[in-house]
């Protein structure tokens, strides 16, 4: 019986909820609750987006920094790097991952916000961004909660890391004003600074990466691997809860004021991005179990596709457009949509596992 077919035969005895721990069982309520905070915040303080906004190095926000680096670090923490190469051996998951990540989400996140938003060019603008980046960072906590292939989830994000130091920039131009041309379409002119790409890979995947793969080498060899496994990797696993209800927080407070006074705006943005996230999640998931991944390397494949680097999104627009523009502004809901609805996603995704058991695994060497 294979790791899939295990997981698929314990489910029998205890439902998808029950098999996460305590504190991650009621996690939609510790996220709504930070996302009252930070709305509550906003509100009430108007002047703390202002403030916050404005504590940045080189483009890149620290406060968020501070949670994305909370959340990633004990995830990276527990990988055992030592399957990386075994579980990366497979090239039909990988392939079909990066043609879902740089060829199908840009384009449908391109169509979808020209069928809802043809009126408002910042708008639209915006949410084109958000589609371009792919997520290097959260995904890896919303893989976690459904059980996926944490090894794999990792080779993903490096090759989408690399993919958007040197993608990121063209495909902008692409999709802003080369594509629109050729469909006759308006254009926005746009250039991106890619030096803003590198860096945002850098504090938000290399930073913790470093981080992790220094404290599995040096207290791996200092006080052994069981210990680091049995004992270290559960004592800081909480600090992916305090990291993502942090930015959870920090990202509503920004917003808070825009997103309370301007109701119908928001709600104009939040349908491409919903229809964007559930589509991008279904077709992933739906595929990947057609072609045989089995659930672990299915889920990471579902919550990859569907997540995007809002941070780099946020920081190019407000490089480019300014932190004031509607721009900026649009990527900003990005996440706001992003995070309930993965969320979400992952409760589907725990309770369709028995749904797994009834289909043969594919071997993915070949």
């Amino acid at each position: 019986m294979n790791a899939d077919e295990a997981g698929a035969a314990g489910s029998a005895n205890a439902t998808p909820v029950r098999k996460l721990d305590p504190v991650d069982r009621y996690l939609p309520v510790w996220v709504i609750s930070a996302m009252a905070v930070g709305l509550a915040l906003g509100r009430l303080w108007p002047g703390i987006g202002t403030a916050v906004g404005a504590w940045q190095v080189q483009s890149v926000s620290v406060p968020i920094a501070i949670g994305l680096l909370l959340m990633m670090y004990p995830i990276l923490a527990r990988v055992r790097y030592g399957r990386v190469r075994e579980v990366a051996r497979g090239w039909k998951p990988t392939v079909f991952s990066l043609v879902l990540n740089w060829i199908v989400g840009p384009l449908f996140m391109f169509a979808l916000a020209w069928l809802w938003l043809p009126d408002a060019p910042a708008l639209r603008t915006g949410v084109i961004l958000v589609g371009l980046a792919r997520c290097i960072a959260m995904v890896l906590v919303w893989n976690q909660l459904a059980g996926g292939d944490e090894e794999y989830a990792t080779v993903l994000v490096a090759l989408n890391a690399v993919f958007q130091i040197l993608a990121y920039a063209g495909l902008a131009v692409f999709y802003l004003e080369v594509l629109p041309a050729a469909l006759h379409l308006p254009r926005q002119a746009i250039a991106v600074d890619p030096t803003t790409v590198a860096l945002s890979v850098l504090v938000f995947l290399g930073v913790p990466l470093a981080a992790a793969l220094a404290s599995r080498v040096g207290l791996g060899r200092w006080k052994g691997r069981a210990w680091y496994d049995g004992r270290f990797a559960p004592s800081v696993s909480r600090l992916t809860l305090w990291g993502l209800l942090f930015t959870v927080v920090v990202m509503f407070a920004i917003q808070g004021l825009s997103i309370t006074t301007l109701p119908l705006t928001v709600l104009r943005v939040v349908a491409p991005l919903l229809a964007y996230f559930l589509g991008m999640w279904a077709l992933a998931f739906l595929a990947s179990r057609g072609f045989g991944f089995g659930y672990e390397k299915s889920v990471t494949l579902a919550f990859t596709a569907a997540s995007n680097d809002f941070e780099l999104a946020i920081a190019v627009a407000v490089v480019v457009f300014g932190v004031a523009s509607a721009e900026a502004f649009a990527s900003v809901i990005g996440p706001l949509v992003e995070v309930p609805v993965l969320l979400s996603l992952v409760y589907v995704a725990r309770a369709s596992r028995p749904w797994f058991s009834a289909r043969r695994v594919v071997p993915t060497e070949a």
